[in-house]
């Protein structure tokens, strides 16, 4: 596998749709960083899935910025950013499909691919109506941290201040 461009790196401190059907979702931000610190079996430190539960099959999301784009583009959503799908590493041009039940590394940390990270209903509510049924089959990718390193963003971050 050639190398894996990271666009983009989000955590989150909770949970806004997870244990949230039938009431409001919470306010958590997704919180862009440009380096994230992955710990082997556990998650991303300070993540909101870091030690969810044992053996996790999620303990970090990858998501597509490609897909992103087309999905902007086919629901006319100028104001939104990759972060609205609380995936944590946003890349491009990589089929994460064709990384489900295998091996691989970025920037020296070794994962697994579980599954797809279907999409939720909750999509069409925070990025537009029809989000969710043009994610199915490309929401990102769940994963297995196998190895402790940290990834790196080409973003370029603002600080924020106040």
């Amino acid at each position: 596998m050639s190398a894996v461009e990271i666009c983009h790196l989000y955590i989150s401190i909770g949970h806004n749709f997870v244990g949230h059907h039938g009431r409001k979702p919470d306010t958590h931000p997704m919180i862009e960083v440009p380096l994230i610190e992955c710990v082997a079996g556990h998650g991303i430190r300070g993540d909101r899935y870091v030690d969810f539960k044992d053996d996790y099959k999620g303990q970090i999301t990858f998501f597509s910025l490609d897909v992103f784009d087309e999905l902007r583009a086919a629901l006319s959503v100028h104001d939104c950013s990759p972060a609205a799908a609380r995936r944590n590493v946003i890349t491009r041009a990589v089929d994460l499909n064709g990384l489900i039940a295998q091996e691989f590394e970025v920037q020296g940390v070794l994962f697994y691919g579980v599954q797809e990270c279907s999409p939720c209903y909750w999509m069409d509510r925070v990025i537009a109506p029809g989000a969710q049924q043009f994610l199915k089959g490309r929401g990102g990718l769940r994963a297995k941290i196998l190895s402790d390193g940290q990834l790196q963003s080409t973003a370029r971050i603002l600080e924020q201040t106040g």
